[in-house]
C-alpha cells in the first residue's frame, strides 16, 4: 500500500508495508500515484502536459524515472504487498505468556482534583487505596516469575499520585536491585509524578534508580491551572513548575518527558509547547483528551481541525530550531524508519492484557492502567496468577488485522490497530475503533515520517 502526501513543501512517497520512504519531484510524485492506473504512454502523455514548462521532461527523461519506480517495485520498495496478516494471530502465541512490565498502582489517591482525569481523580472508580510493601513485593516476584528468559523488565510507578506511596515506592526498587542479579534480570523503573510532592530527596532517588520519569505539565499556566487544580480549586502550575526545573536540571541526560493534555480549552497546543521550551523543558509530550463526546472538554470538529493544523505548525517549529542548534523532542514524532519497531509491535500492539499488566493497589491484575475498575477485565491477581482466561485471550486475539477498519489503512502498521482501552470506551469492544483518534494518528505519523526525510535531506 502506498501513500502520498505534501507536507511543507516536501513530496513523501511512503510504502507501507515495507516501511520505505520517498522524497521526491512534483513529476516523480504524479508518475507513483498514475503507476498503477495508466500504461506508460499515456503517464508520458500526461507529464508533458503537465508539466509543459519543464522541456527537460522529454518522454525518454520520463521512461527512466518509470524504469526506476519499477526496479523500487521489484526491490520491495513501491507498491509491496502485504504479506503479515497470515502469520497476525500467531504472533501473541510466540510469546509464550512472557509478561515483561507491570504498572504498579501505588496510590489510588491523589492530591489534585483534575476533571478530565480518566482514572477519576486516581480512585479508579473504586475505593481510594495505597499498595502495601508486600503487594508491591508479590507483584515483583510474580513479574520475575511470568518473564521467562527475558532479562529487562519494566515497572511503572503510578496513580493516582505514587509519591503520596513513597517510602513503598523506595522500598520495592531497594527490593528489586537485591534480587534482579540472582534472577538474571535488570529491571527498568519508571514514576509518573504530577510534581506537587517533589523534594530534593525525590530528585535525587529518581535521578539515581529512575530509568524515566513522566512530570505532567499542560503548559501554559490558565491551561494548566483550568484543570489541575487542588480539592481547594487552586491552580498547580507555580507550586510544580519550579520543582520540575530542579529535577530536570538534576537529571542531567537521563531521560524525562513533560506530558501535557490538550482538550476543547487549548487545541492551539503549539503555545502550551512553546511554553514548556520557554521554561526550559526540551522532552515534551502533549496528549489529546480522550473522555466522553458530551464532556466539556472533549475536543469538537473544529478542534480537530485546528489540532491538524497545529501539528502541521509543529514540525516547521522542531524543525527550525534543529537548524538553529535548539532541538527538542516531540513524544508522538519519535520514528525509527531503520531499525524498529519489529513486525511483532507493528502488528500486536503494546501487549495489554499479555505482556503488560497493571496491579492495584490489593493486587488485582488488569490489561493496563486504563481498564483498572472494569470487572469484566480483571485477569486476576498477583497471588494466584491469570485466572480470567477468557479476557487475556480476548487480548491476545486483539491485532491490527482483527480491525475490519483498520485493513485498507496506510497507518495500520504505525498504529497497530490502536489503543485497545479507547477502542473499548468508545465503542464496548477492544476490537473496535477510536475514530475521533484516527486522523490525528495519521496526520502525526504523517509530520513524523516528514521530519525524518527532512532530517536525511540536511545530513
Amino acid at each position: 500500500m502506498v501513500h502520498q502526501y505534501k507536507l511543507l513543501g516536501y513530496n513523501i512517497v511512503l510504502d507501507s508495508c515495507s516501511g520505505a520512504v520517498h522524497v521526491v519531484d512534483e513529476a516523480a510524485y504524479d508518475m507513483i500515484r498514475w503507476y498503477k492506473d495508466r500504461t506508460r504512454e499515456e503517464i508520458c502523455e500526461a507529464i508533458q502536459e503537465k508539466y509543459k514548462d519543464r522541456p527537460e521532461l522529454t518522454r525518454a527523461e520520463i521512461r527512466g524515472c518509470l524504469d526506476q519506480i519499477a526496479e523500487l517495485e521489484k526491490a520491495g520498495k513501491l507498491f509491496s504487498p502485504d504479506s503479515f496478516e497470515p502469520i497476525a494471530g500467531d504472533l501473541k502465541e510466540r510469546g509464550g505468556g512472557v509478561i515483561k512490565a507491570l504498572c504498579l498502582h501505588v496510590a489510588h489517591t491523589c492530591n489534585l482534583n483534575c476533571s478530565y482525569c480518566f482514572a477519576s481523580q486516581g480512585k479508579f472508580h473504586g475505593e481510594r487505596g495505597l499498595m502495601s510493601f508486600e503487594v508491591g513485593k508479590r507483584a515483583l516476584d510474580f513479574l520475575i516469575e511470568h518473564s521467562g528468559t527475558r532479562r529487562n523488565l519494566e515497572v511503572d510507578f503510578f496513580g493516582g499520585e505514587p509519591l503520596m506511596n513513597w517510602q513503598v515506592v523506595k522500598d520495592l526498587v531497594k527490593y528489586a536491585r537485591s534480587v534482579e542479579k540472582a534472577a538474571g534480570k535488570n529491571f527498568r523503573f519508571t514514576l509518573t509524578t504530577n510534581g506537587v510532592l517533589i523534594d530534593g530527596e525525590v530528585i535525587d532517588f529518581c535521578n539515581k534508580e529512575m530509568s524515566n520519569v513522566v512530570l505532567s505539565l499542560d503548559g501554559r499556566k490558565e491551561v494548566h491551572d483550568r484543570f489541575r487544580v487542588d480539592y481547594q480549586g487552586r491552580g498547580s502550575w507555580e507550586e510544580v513548575v519550579p520543582k520540575f526545573q530542579r529535577l530536570v536540571k538534576a537529571r542531567g541526560n537521563k531521560q524525562y518527558y513533560m506530558r501535557g493534555t490538550f482538550t476543547h480549552y487549548n487545541p492551539d497546543f503549539l503555545e502550551d509547547i512553546k511554553e514548556m521550551l520557554r521554561l526550559g523543558f526540551t522532552e515534551l509530550s502533549m496528549e489529546p483528551v480522550v473522555c466522553a463526546p458530551e464532556d466539556p472538554s472533549a475536543l469538537t470538529e473544529e478542534d480537530r481541525l485546528i489540532v491538524m493544523e497545529q501539528y502541521e505548525k509543529l514540525s516547521e517549529l522542531l524543525l527550525e530550531q534543529k537548524r538553529a542548534g535548539k532541538p527538542f523532542t516531540f513524544y508522538h514524532y519519535m520514528i525509527d524508519l531503520e531499525g524498529g519497531p519489529c513486525i511483532y509491535k507493528r502488528v500486536s500492539g503494546c501487549g495489554s492484557g499479555t505482556e503488560y499488566m497493571a496491579v492495584t493497589p490489593w493486587g488485582d491484575l488488569y490489561p493496563c492502567h486504563q481498564f483498572v475498575g472494569e470487572e469484566k477485565y480483571k485477569l486476576g491477581d498477583v497471588f494466584k496468577g491469570v485466572g480470567n482466561a477468557a479476557a487475556q485471550e480476548e487480548f491476545r486475539a486483539c491485532n491490527v488485522y482483527s480491525r475490519p477498519e483498520c485493513r485498507d489503512c496506510w497507518a495500520k502498521l504505525y498504529c497497530s490497530g490502536g489503543c485497545a482501552a479507547n477502542a473499548y470506551h468508545a465503542t464496548g469492544s477492544i476490537g473496535g475503533v477510536y475514530k475521533a483518534g484516527c486522523d490525528l494518528f495519521r496526520k502525526r505519523m504523517e509530520c513524523a515520517i516528514l521530519l525524518k526525510a527532512a532530517e536525511s535531506e540536511d545530513l
